[in-house]
């Protein structure tokens, strides 16, 4: 059975073919800025530009050809609504059977296929989302969550404001590994963060004159803490002894360092995605939606989208 997948949430358009559970093409097209941020429509006309480039590179690369697809997966929430609107559009145009899928379940199910992790505190970290979550009683329940803006959000605001352009936190990576740590707020509640505070004092501080470098390693270092104290009070109120770093900040290296430190003190393991995956792609909504269509084998009678859905209001059938 092959899986035609297609991802259209944000920033990325991405195109995916699996063979059951096998990923045989996982092909991308991001939108980039020199400077500011993404602005909802100018990523749907991206999404419009590159979608048959994308479909077309993907398919070659797995050797196969529309006619041969089953069923098209696509990720109907949450997300941006112009550029959810644009991947559930071409997914009708294809004439296949469409299975809609959640984009933050997917992130945790391939973070499940492609670690060893088993039973997992996830920590989910994208531009739009930071959630700690864990599987339990059907659902994907959220522990901890950001209160106003998710970290990856953070990161590209802080870009812009020292223009960086967009996506922004891989060079703000780079950038702190020159700096040295500026007091900033941090700001735990109960098991939530709140990231707006420290953006305002970071911003402030860079106009007086701190250094990129100082403003960048000191925002990380103070938002990554944060997030890891949440998670080592997860591991503990779920009687859990493993962590899952996935979504696209689980490609920053010290992010992940810290979370493997924290672990190693608890005697927990501690995964991270891998690189590919991490960030928005097809292949996760594929690896789902093809879950979801052998589990039940139903299909969208009425294809639509939700920008709004929260992770915690879906049955994960396919799991029992």
């Amino acid at each position: 059975m092959l899986t035609l997948a297609i991802e259209s949430t944000a920033h990325t358009f991405g195109v995916a073919v699996l063979k059951e559970e096998n990923i045989l093409s996982n092909e991308t097209h991001t939108f980039t800025t020199e400077k500011g941020g993404m602005i909802p429509n100018l990523v749907a006309d991206h999404h419009k530009k590159y979608k048959n480039i994308v479909l077309e590179a993907a398919l070659k690369k797995a050797n196969t050809n529309l006619e041969q697809i089953d069923i098209v997966a696509y990720s109907n929430a949450p997300g941006l609504a112009p550029a959810l609107m644009v991947g559930r559009d071409f997914a009708k145009e294809l004439n296949k059977p469409l299975v809609g899928v959640n984009h933050i379940v997917a992130h945790l199910e391939i973070g499940l296929k492609t670690t060893k992790a088993q039973d997992p505190i996830f920590v989910f970290t994208s531009g739009a989302n930071t959630q700690i979550i864990a599987h339990e009683g059907g659902k994907y329940r959220v522990f901890g969550e950001a209160l106003s803006i998710a970290v990856g959000n953070a990161l590209d605001k802080l870009g812009r404001e020292l223009e960086l352009g967009f996506p922004a936190g891989p060079k703000i990576e780079q950038i702190a590994k020159k700096g040295k740590f500026i007091q900033l707020p941090y700001k735990v509640k109960g098991m939530d963060v709140e990231f707006s505070g420290i953006l305002t004092k970071a911003m402030d501080l860079y106009q007086k004159g701190a250094s990129k470098e100082d403003i960048c390693f000191s925002f990380q270092e103070t938002c990554f803490a944060m997030l890891a104290e949440v998670t080592e009070r997860a591991l503990a109120h779920c009687e859990k002894d493993e962590i899952l770093l996935i979504g696209g900040v689980a490609r920053n290296k010290r992010f992940s360092e810290m979370l493997n430190t924290m672990a190693e003190e608890r005697n927990a393991k501690a995964y991270t995605v891998p690189f590919e995956y991490a960030g928005d792609n097809a292949a996760m909504i594929g690896y789902l939606g093809y879950l979801q269509y052998k589990a039940n084998k139903k299909t969208e009678t009425k294809p639509d989208f939700y920008p709004r859905q929260r992770i915690d209001e879906i049955e994960t059938f396919w799991k029992s």
